[in-house]
């Protein structure tokens, strides 16, 4: 009778402890909801948090008078028609530029936002993942703006490409998380991907990142490339993942961020896995949102971080 009982308290434990994995998977937001508003906008920001995301993410440049600004390109052409390096353009320049109207009509009064612009909108409990697209001579410029926000340590992630800027980040502001990103890239002429499993976790482990957030080609993602991570101390995310099914594989696998232009889209997918696995309702596909466009036009906006 005790075995029995001590079987089921067993089984109990797990299974509730499956289920608070399964709620704690943040989704964020790729550049804010943008499939639907600008990207790096205040906009698209603040959709996302109407759409249910639990974290936004924004990529951040340096200007020529050292002020931190949201967006995604070296050069200006993309978003506003007009090609200025923004490293080597002043923030009353970049700010007088038109970066909404390429999205449609109702946004042509968005205008480039500056970190602090962002972190204003950061509502309690929620994250922003700032992705650094230049290199650690950010760094000197950013502390002094999140140490002085309204933001919480544990509201904020630093993350980028470049393993210095993790390195630097994690010895001038250890009390923020950093996360290392990742592609993968083919080698033709030997048929394998790269970096493979151990070189992403000797690098990340080397640089001090207390994640990685690795592009999501889900091939490569398996079981044994989750238990390398996870032996090692590193957490887990993955971009962008626009596609319901590949959403539900990487909580299964026990990612702990998903990066997605839909946030609502996804919040509903996972919910209803949720759902299933609690059984308080039978799994269906979700249904395309009013948002949804082709899937070959939300990747040629986002492709890549």
């Amino acid at each position: 009778m005790k075995i029995a009982v001590l079987l089921c308290l067993l089984i109990f434990n797990q299974t509730v402890g499956k289920a608070k994995s399964a709620l704690a998977q943040v989704i964020v937001a790729h550049r804010g909801a943008s499939a639907d508003a600008p990207e790096n906008s205040i906009s698209s920001f603040n959709l996302a948090w109407k759409q249910g995301a639990d974290a936004v993410e924004g990529d951040f440049y340096l200007t020529a008078d050292k002020h931190i600004v949201c967006i995604h390109d070296k050069d200006t052409q993309r978003v506003s028609g007009e090609d200025l390096e923004v490293s080597e353009s002043t923030l009353e320049v970049l700010q007088k530029l038109d970066v909404g109207s390429w999205k449609g009509p109702q946004f042509c009064n968005e205008r480039m936002p500056t970190l602090q612009e962002v972190l204003a909108v950061i509502p309690s409990g929620k994250i922003l993942y700032i992705e650094i697209k230049c290199g650690p001579e950010i760094l000197p410029y950013l502390k002094p703006l999140l140490m002085g926000s309204k933001l919480e340590a544990q509201q904020l992630r630093i993350i980028s490409f470049n393993k210095d800027v993790i390195r630097t980040s994690k010895l001038v502001m250890p009390s923020i998380e950093a996360y290392w990103l990742v592609d993968f890239q083919k080698d033709n002429d030997k048929g394998l991907w790269y970096p493979s499993v151990d070189v992403i976790v000797d690098v990340a482990q080397r640089i001090g990142a207390d994640g990685v957030d690795v592009r999501a080609k889900m091939d490569l993602l398996d079981p044994q490339f989750i238990s390398r991570c996870q032996e090692a101390g590193l957490s887990l995310h993955a971009w962008t993942v626009d596609d319901s099914n590949d959403a539900r594989e990487l909580q299964r696998l026990g990612f702990d961020s998903i990066t997605t232009n839909r946030p609502e889209f996804l919040r509903q997918a996972i919910s209803q896995l949720e759902n299933m696995r609690s059984g308080t309702s039978s799994f269906q596909t979700p249904a395309v949102s009013h948002t949804e466009r082709p899937s070959s036009a939300i990747r040629m906006e986002a492709s890549t971080e």
